[in-house]
């Protein structure tokens, strides 16, 4: 997901009542939400990048450590301050068991939002390169971030009014975004079941959120030579909306033509559904998740 809504998760868990815990548990929550994305600067590499996100910082060695070194950043950072005679007089006392509690907890959420999109997570590495994907929810889903700012907003409105029931704006708010993700995988997984039944020989099925109509799903379909995609609405029947082609893979030029070029290695080490496109003497890699061949940073050329 967004940044922002990994942010707001931190935040969120914290107005459920665990910024009470300890000193610094709000800032704790809320970087922990975000630190695995510390392989976001591996993006000045261009395509080469797609081999190294949501891998290391996102499995289990990560979700291990980096709890650990932020709460000895943050245990610094109070006693630094302390030192100073710069700590506020109104931060709770530092409980350092808490502390890294917390930090377990937000670094723990990311890598579950992250599996939530088609875009996935390789929750084992170094382990394992697998990616793990939950096709539910649109890379920024507009629905959750309204619930997580609702939910944060109306928590920090009545405890800033000293009111007893400062919480229950944010615990509802979690209820409601637990229910909306089990409606989101229960949307996809009857989606591409629909899709299976319908394309005989059909090899893969992602059910592909699509931006604010979260109960709509785009269905790629796969089979061994050829795929297409299909507009899913729940309890309507599957409309085709693109032309079945070929999936081009099979090109033995391809595998000639990556041996030399790092780019189309990272590019196929982490596309889910590669597809590829003749133009001229060039060789056009893609993914079918991300609108065709054409779009952005998920392409690369394979020249003579």
């Amino acid at each position: 997901m967004d940044n922002v809504t990994h942010s707001l998760v931190g935040a969120l868990l914290g107005q459920m009542g665990l910024k009470r815990k300890t000193g610094l548990a709000m800032p704790t929550l809320i970087i922990a939400a975000n630190i695995p994305d510390i392989d976001a600067g591996c993006t000045v590499l261009g395509t080469v990048s797609l081999a190294m996100r949501r891998g290391i910082t996102h499995g289990p060695i990560a979700m291990l450590l980096l709890p650990l070194a932020l709460t000895a950043v943050m245990v610094w950072y109070d006693r630094r301050q302390t030192r100073r005679g710069t700590r506020p007089a109104d931060r709770l006392p530092l409980r350092p068991g808490w502390l890294l509690a917390l930090a377990y907890i937000g670094c723990l959420s990311h890598p579950l939002f992250d599996w939530m999109n088609s875009y996935g997570v390789r929750l084992l590495e170094p382990f394992s390169h697998r990616w793990f994907y939950g096709d539910a929810l649109f890379i920024v889903d507009p629905w959750l971030l309204a619930m997580l700012i609702v939910g944060v907003w109306f928590s920090r409105k009545r405890d800033k009014a000293a009111r007893g029931d400062w919480r229950r704006p944010a615990r509802a708010a979690f209820a409601g975004i637990v229910a909306y993700l089990a409606l989101n995988l229960g949307i996809s997984t009857q989606a591409a079941a629909q899709a299976r039944d319908l394309v005989p020989g059909a090899r893969m099925v992602v059910a592909n959120p699509t931006p604010v109509t979260f109960w709509r799903r785009e269905v790629l379909v796969r089979t061994d030579s050829t795929y297409g995609s299909y507009d899913s609405v729940p309890f309507q029947a599957l409309k085709a909306v693109s032309p079945i082609r070929p999936i081009g893979m099979e090109d033995p030029r391809i595998a000639l033509r990556v041996v030399h070029n790092p780019e189309a290695q990272a590019f196929l080490f982490w596309s889910r559904m590669p597809l590829a496109e003749v133009q001229g003497d060039t060789i056009v890699l893609g993914d079918q998740r991300f609108s065709g061949i054409a779009a952005g940073n998920f392409r690369v050329e394979l020249k003579p």
